[in-house]
């Protein structure tokens, strides 16, 4: 994994961004050069024509989900994000280097080599997205611990990294119990250093359920660092892997002395400009949808097109979101707040199309303009929902010290959930993102925005 502004990327990621763009370019590139002196000429444009389409390239991937790392897609899947990739790729290609100032015959070369290297993007992303297990530059991770954390840790790794293999479990000398596959434990009668350097391992992940009474080696854990191999707490190790901030593994401390939770007034004020360009540059190409969805509203049942509710937003403070009505006028007919469910039968039929595709959050775009929201933060939940999650999840209120937003690193995350636990898994992804924010980490939560709007999948 390598962090870059505060946000963990797997290395494979930034090879595969890499190898897109460059053969991109390297395509453009090679056909100029390959067409004599006057072809030359347009060489300049062509580059900059390349690099523009490599970046289209890379916010289409990104939309398309292909950047993320799914252990379950199906070949058909993946297949199906390559051809919608290429409805738009290819298009793109074809408008973009019709605009190269060269004569006919070197403008259609390029146009047809451009719209090749789109397609040749595309196959390799459906490749390269079902045989990343096999990947040479899997990390080898040894798991210091053998008990309860160190096979959460293990399963975790297994079910959710395709990237990293797990060569086994260190006991340490004071845990008793063993809680993994007595096979997979490795080093007996090594010392830690020893055993990570046998098993050629790249980080070792600290994992024990008690680390009171000598069962640190810290000296040990210091040698394996300066030969090279990473050394990770468990809660460090859940936020790279999963980007989130496990709450069960996590204390006050490793929150208060570690980096992150870095708002500052810089980082604030950026924020703001680009929620206020976001916000009306989407206002502008949607409007006709708000139209539509309007009128469809107002078909189908009467009340109000618009519905308004109070919501906890930055600090604890109250506001009103604005959303689309998308349940009936008594969807609370006795007055008592209801969580909503993943086939809730107070949606109406217009209600159900325009919460699956997320048409009828656009009105917070309002929101976000007035300053109440922000395009990219944790969804913003009402009072009563607040103080009953408060008192049963640690550190819930720490989602409060930034502005709520539109979508947010869980909805992108985590699918649908309406429960305590579904609560809990989402706060994990909310402290990841407050403790990470960048306008990097807003950028990449939008463009999966993008992806779980095409698919129907994430939370609400």
């Amino acid at each position: 994994m390598i962090r870059i502004f505060s946000h963990y990327l797997h290395r494979q990621t930034l090879l595969q961004v890499g190898f897109d763009l460059g053969l991109i370019l390297f395509a453009v590139l090679a056909v100029v050069l390959s067409q004599g002196e006057s072809a030359k000429l347009a060489l300049p444009f062509a580059a900059s024509h390349g690099l523009s389409l490599a970046g289209c390239m890379f916010v289409i991937n990104s939309a398309t989900g292909f950047y993320q790392h799914v252990h379950n897609r199906s070949v058909t899947e993946s297949c199906a994000r390559a051809l919608l990739g290429l409805m738009f790729g290819l298009p793109l290609a074809y408008a973009i280097f019709r605009l190269v100032p060269v004569d006919t015959s070197h403008r259609d070369l390029l146009t047809m080599v451009a719209m090749s290297a789109v397609a040749a993007v595309m196959v390799h992303r459906v490749y390269a997205s079902h045989t990343t297990a096999q990947s040479r530059l899997r990390s080898r991770i040894l798991i210091f611990g053998t008990g309860a954390a160190a096979r959460t840790v293990g399963n975790t790794l297994r079910a959710s990294d395709p990237h990293a293999q797990v060569v086994g479990y260190y006991q340490s000398p004071t845990e008793a119990q063993l809680e993994v596959p007595r096979a997979e434990v490795i080093g007996q009668g090594l010392g830690l250093t020893q055993a990570a350097r046998e098993h050629a391992v790249d980080e070792i992940v600290v994992a024990l359920t008690e680390r009171r009474g000598g069962s640190m080696p810290l000296r040990e854990l210091l040698d394996c660092k300066l030969s090279g191999i990473k050394v990770v707490d468990i809660a460090t190790h859940f936020e790279k892997t999963l980007a989130q901030i496990k709450i069960s593994h996590v204390n006050a401390g490793w929150l208060v002395f570690g980096d992150g939770f870095n708002q500052g007034v810089m980082r604030s004020a950026i924020k703001r400009v680009t929620d206020i360009i976001f916000a009306a540059a989407i206002m502008a190409v949607t409007w006709p949808i708000m139209l539509i969805t309007a009128i469809a509203i107002r078909l189908e049942s009467r009340g109000p097109v618009l519905y308004k509710q109070e919501r906890v937003g930055l600090n604890g403070q109250p506001f009103s979101v604005v959303k689309f009505r998308s349940m009936r006028t008594d969807a609370e007919k006795d007055g008592k707040p209801r969580w909503a469910t993943l086939n809730d039968d107070r949606v109406t039929r217009v209600g159900r199309f325009i919460r699956k595709v997320r048409i009828d959050e656009l009105p917070q775009l309002f929101n976000v303009l007035r300053g109440e929201m922000s395009m990219v933060g944790p969804r913003p939940e009402r009072q009563f929902f607040v103080d009953e999650l408060i008192a049963k999840i640690p550190y819930y209120a720490v989602r409060h010290s930034v502005k709520p937003g539109v979508t947010g690193w869980a909805q992108v995350r985590y699918e649908y959930g309406s429960t305590i636990e579904d609560s809990v898994e989402k706060l994990q992804y909310d402290l990841y993102y407050v403790k990470n924010n960048t306008l990097f980490l807003d950028l990449l939560i939008m463009l999966e925005t993008v992806a779980v709007v095409l698919t129907g999948k994430g939370a609400r």
